[in-house]
């Protein structure tokens, strides 16, 4: 025990409670004594223990608690009898009178013993904040509705006479105001027109005209029209006693909670088996703490651990499966009907259930903890105006995130996750209902060289990274290249060049895709036309090489476009001053290009450029609409690809066509390694990520 106390705010205090008090200071010398001395001194706690209840002080604090109860018994006597005398019927009006009739009467009662205890200070205190500035909230509050009473009656009874008379005021006073605003506004122009202020300080004035015009308007208005005039006071006397009254309460609140912080506890109970007696129950904790809503909240947890994730765990509520166990089971020994994926996707989802489960136990020991330690320091535990308070700060990110994460759990991880574990099992042909673990011999097949598989994904792997490398880059250039020519300022009709240049970005690649498919097939116009300029006899579609090179300019063509938007807004934003600064200083075109054009736009446009690359890795739509990854090669890709086929459309064969479910999650997963691998290296090195750290 502590020979000091503490709040939240870390000052300290000496303790009130006697008992404690000497408590605290034999324990004190008992750790910083040793041999008969520290012997004498447990006997002596012992017996002060043993004779608590004839302590002076513990008799003073029994009287006090006896007191307190007779006087909270007449308190709510006398609280019911004056709510009788009260005249309002609005509950919300009664609770405020009533608050501040008790908080009277509680500063006369808990004043004398202040200094007995810190529970009668914290009460004394609180009520002397309510004594204090409740009768501010009550006055404002019934001057406001006396004030609306009586704007609602006026308005009821709106002489229609003056209501006329006012109208016709206005419209007559209202011309005035134009007439002085086109004085006014002449005015600007003519000095406009004479070079004394600048067609910016026109503008700006006449929108300070307008603005002015608007408010007298508005104000004359309120002035001579009853109507107008009264609805404007209602409005303003609602608003009073509405939310400016919420707003004078949350203040008290405000205010009582900062008693709370600056005024400690003293505890002479052991509250340390809180968070262990706790920890399998949410909210067990926080009510032992006192805090009640918090309790319901952690109670909310509780129902959901025990009655959703620990049943569906255990399989109840599930489809097909027998809750985590599937996972490892993966339907063996099931019937005939029942699918060892669904097992799987079961299991997995009672997986993450569990972690949601230890999580919210995790946090609810952590709280109950830290309270229970704070209590025990002497930090009073938050009330709820604290916490909702605290929750809507700093927690007010994981608020936002929470759904957001439930959503991205079942909709994104489950699925990601499920893929993983499936590149660990045989589900192939064979295999397609019941399949079981294999660990890793997916992996290791693709490693095989000499086996069908294998070779094709190496020869699959070499050609992904050809052509994401050279059709990305291509694109880059071109599209960087078209956008410094449109940038030129010699260059004529830019803005008709620029509709041309995003046309492979506005047209949907769907289309493009096909129409060169056909384009370049054997008799197909494109092909005829190089055929005659070449002389050659191209079968494009038939050809690897072929058909690869025309790929890798196809997807240079469509990619620029993006590439071109992007440098053309980088290129118009950088200052000429910097290019006549260059050119003053004897600096060449092709110095100015790469000292100051490429490093800016590359700054700017490096994290899209990245993301350019891992996207063509990944690009499965025109690899399979142009000519569904062929041509074919059998000897060297068996039945599972084409030539022209690359990792992503490998996996949509693999499992679409080819049943291999497992080895198609295996490539799944070393292609997400590799991306991430590779983007997170781009992105570490690109110098925009490195200015932002």
């Amino acid at each position: 025990m502590e020979l000091k106390l503490y709040d939240y705010i870390g000052n300290s205090y000496k303790r009130k409670n006697q008992y404690l008090h000497e408590l605290a200071t034999i324990e004190d010398e008992i750790a910083h004594t040793k041999g008969a001395e520290k012997s004498s001194l447990k006997k002596r706690l012992k017996e002060l223990q043993a004779n608590k209840a004839n302590h002076p002080y513990i008799q003073k604090l029994q009287k006090y608690e006896e007191a307190e109860k007779q006087f909270l018994e007449k308190l709510k006597q006398e609280e019911a009898s004056f709510e009788q005398t009260l005249k309002t019927n609005n509950a919300r009006d009664k609770k405020l009178h009533i608050q501040y009739f008790k908080a009277a009467k509680e500063v006369d009662f808990y004043q004398p013993f202040v200094d007995l205890c810190y529970d009668a200070e914290l009460k004394y205190r609180k009520a002397v904040v309510i004594d204090e500035q409740m009768k501010e909230v009550i006055d404002h509050l019934e001057r406001n509705l006396k004030e609306l009473s009586d704007a609602k009656e006026a308005l009821e009874k709106l002489d229609s006479t003056k209501e006329s008379e006012g109208k016709k005021a206005f419209s007559e006073k209202k011309k005035d105001i134009e007439i002085e605003y086109t004085k006014n506004l002449n005015s600007l122009k003519k000095k406009k027109e004479d070079g004394v202020i600048s067609a910016k300080a026109l503008e700006n004035e006449k929108i300070q005209l307008v603005s002015k015009k608007k408010k007298d308007i508005d104000l004359l208005e309120s002035t001579l029209i009853p109507s107008k005039y009264y609805k404007e006071l209602i409005e303003s006397k609602t608003y009073e006693t509405t939310k400016a009254i919420k707003h004078k309460l949350a203040v008290i609140d405000d205010n009582e909670s900062n008693v709370l912080r600056t005024t400690p506890i003293e505890i002479d109970k052991n509250i340390k088996w809180y968070p262990v007696a706790s920890c399998l129950i949410p909210g067990f904790g926080q009510y032992l703490n006192g805090q009640t809503t918090k309790m319901i909240l952690f109670l909310i947890g509780t129902f959901f651990i025990y009655f959703m994730a620990l049943p569906y765990t255990l399989g109840f509520g599930n489809y097909q499966a027998d809750g985590l166990m599937s996972i490892f089971t993966l339907a063996d020994g099931a019937p005939k009907i029942h699918k060892s994926i669904i097992y799987m996707i079961e299991g997995i989802i009672s997986l993450f259930l569990i972690l949601i489960s230890f999580a919210i136990l995790l946090v609810n020991y952590k709280d109950v903890k830290t309270v229970s330690r704070n209590t025990i320091k002497g930090i009073r535990p938050r009330n709820w105006f604290e916490t909702k308070r605290n929750i809507f700060e700093d927690g007010f990110p994981y608020l936002v995130s929470l759904p957001a994460f439930l959503v991205l759990l079942f909709i994104v991880i489950v699925p990601i996750t499920t893929t993983i574990l499936l590149s660990f099992t045989n589900m192939d042909p064979k295999h397609q209902s019941k399949f079981q673990w294999a660990g890793f011999v997916n992996y290791l097949g693709l490693t095989e060289s000499d086996g069908m598989i294998g070779r094709a994904f190496w020869a699959i792997l070499g050609w992904t990274l050809i052509w994401t490398l050279v059709a990305t880059s291509l694109a880059i250039l071109i599209g960087f290249g078209l956008a410094l020519i449109t940038n030129n300022e010699r260059i004529v009709g830019k803005g008709f060049f620029r509709g041309v240049f995003i046309l492979p970005w506005a047209i949907p690649a769907f289309i493009t895709i096909m129409f060169f498919s056909i384009m370049f097939a054997r008799q197909g116009i494109l092909t005829q036309i190089l055929n005659n300029i070449t002389g050659l006899s191209l079968d494009i579609k038939n050809n690897s090489f072929q058909t690869r090179l025309t790929l890798i300019g196809l997807q240079g063509w469509l990619g620029s476009a993006y590439v071109f938007l992007l440098s053309t807004g980088v290129l118009q934003a950088i200052s000429a001053d910097l290019y006549e600064a260059a050119q003053i200083d004897g600096a060449t075109a092709w110095q100015r290009l790469t000292k100051i054009t490429l490093p800016i736009v590359l700054f700017q446009t490096a994290p899209l450029l990245i993301g350019q690359y891992t996207f063509n890795f990944n690009n499965f739509s025109i690899i399979y609409l142009f000519n569904s990854g062929g041509p074919f090669n059998p000897s060297v890709y068996g039945n599972l690809a084409g030539s022209t086929d690359i990792l992503i459309s490998y996996v949509y064969k693999l499992t679409m066509d080819n049943q291999q479910q497992a080895v198609g999650a295996a490539v799944t997963v070393l292609i997400s390694l590799a991306l991430m691998v590779f983007t997170f290296i781009g992105f570490k090195n690109s110098k925009a990520f490195k200015e932002d750290k």
